[in-house]
């Protein structure tokens, strides 16, 4: 396999397509289905999903829930602290993200706006272990904020404590949101069932390190960051009956089908919990999903080149230029792609 470029997944996106707001309803996005056989892309809204669902598919989504992991501090000489928690490892301690005007040193403290604190335990890579004054998922709940994507320029509000949240998030973790699963309302999870389709569920707790950029030329160098799933037992036994139906399995979000793929072993997929550093790339085989449904991605990210290793480099890269002529609304509160394997069948409207 040829060595791949980081340019290879760059692209121009103008600031006005950049959603700094969700759309008025859930289900008020627009929906560009792509057409990874052969490329053929075509606009929906994101209502229209049920015309392109077939009875036994298998929605399979993410029902991870996001925590206010971010806390704004000071340094007890006054100057300012944002803490990103990317993990609670102990009922006081967590791996978080510390951005201030110099690296925290350890033993550094932070004082937060309800005048507990934490001290900075030691370095590890990227994250530092904080030990707090009590229990870290408390402390989150009282002063902490949303944890909004950097690409979003303004705080969160309190509309943003439930639509950066899915309306089937159950499992507290994660740091950012599955946002393909932000398009769907009770509503229209009950439209999916109307027309035949099932739902499953997994659980991944998606981590800041979702939005840190890839910083080497050769992608093959990039070290992925690590992420929690679960895989519970019906949700093996769906997918297996699914697969033996030959019924299309459908990841509802990037995070899914990550955690889908790495729980494949020896010809099924293995329930249970374990850590997934998987990095999919162009190249890579897929082995349970058959078709995505997820948001335009950022240049340079990880995200973009597992949709383009999904439907081809190419495939991709036009949809998105074409995302961009017609006025879609990208990344986490913008519209949604529902994008078909390259190696499936092309599959007809209902």
């Amino acid at each position: 396999m040829r060595a791949m470029r980081i340019e290879e997944f760059d692209y121009d996106l103008p600031e006005a397509l950049i959603a700094q707001y969700p759309s008025e309803e859930r289900i008020a996005s627009r929906l560009l289905h792509l057409d990874g056989h052969t490329g053929a892309y075509h606009d929906y809204q994101f209502t229209d999903l049920t015309r392109l669902v077939r009875d036994g598919d298998l929605f399979v989504l993410n029902d991870t829930r996001v925590i206010k992991a971010r806390l704004q501090g000071v340094k007890p000489t006054g100057g300012r602290v944002e803490v990103l928690v990317e993990r609670i490892v102990a009922a006081r301690r967590a791996l978080a993200m510390v951005r201030t005007s110099h690296p925290p040193a350890p033993r550094q403290k932070i004082i937060f706006s309800n005048s507990e604190a934490a001290v900075v335990v030691e370095r590890r890579g990227d994250l530092f272990l904080l030990e707090f004054d009590s229990e870290v998922s408390a402390l989150l709940e009282q002063v902490g904020e949303m944890p909004l994507p950097p690409y979003i320029a303004r705080p969160a509000g309190e509309d943003d404590l439930a639509r950066y949240q899915t309306v089937y998030a159950r499992n507290p973790g994660a740091v950012a949101a599955p946002t393909a699963g932000l398009h769907f309302d009770q509503a229209m999870l009950h439209s999916l069932a109307a027309c035949g389709a099932s739902l499953a569920y997994v659980t991944l707790h998606v981590g800041a390190g979702t939005f840190q950029p890839v910083k080497v030329d050769n992608i093959s160098e990039h070290v992925m960051h690590s992420e929690h799933y679960s895989i519970p037992e019906e949700t093996a036994l769906a997918i297996a009956q699914a697969r033996a139906r030959g019924c299309c399995i459908t990841a509802v979000g990037t995070t899914s089908l990550r955690a889908l793929e790495s729980a494949f072993q020896c010809g099924q997929l293995v329930s249970g919990c374990a850590e997934t550093r998987l990095f999919v790339t162009p190249g890579y085989s897929f082995k349970v999903v058959d078709r995505l449904l997820t948001n335009f991605h950022t240049p340079r990210s990880t995200l973009l080149m597992l949709v383009s290793a999904f439907a081809g480099i190419e495939h991709v890269r036009e949809a998105y230029r074409h995302a961009i002529r017609q006025g879609y609304r990208f990344f986490s509160y913008g519209d949604a792609m529902l994008v078909d394997r390259a190696d499936s069948p092309p599959r007809s409207l209902r």
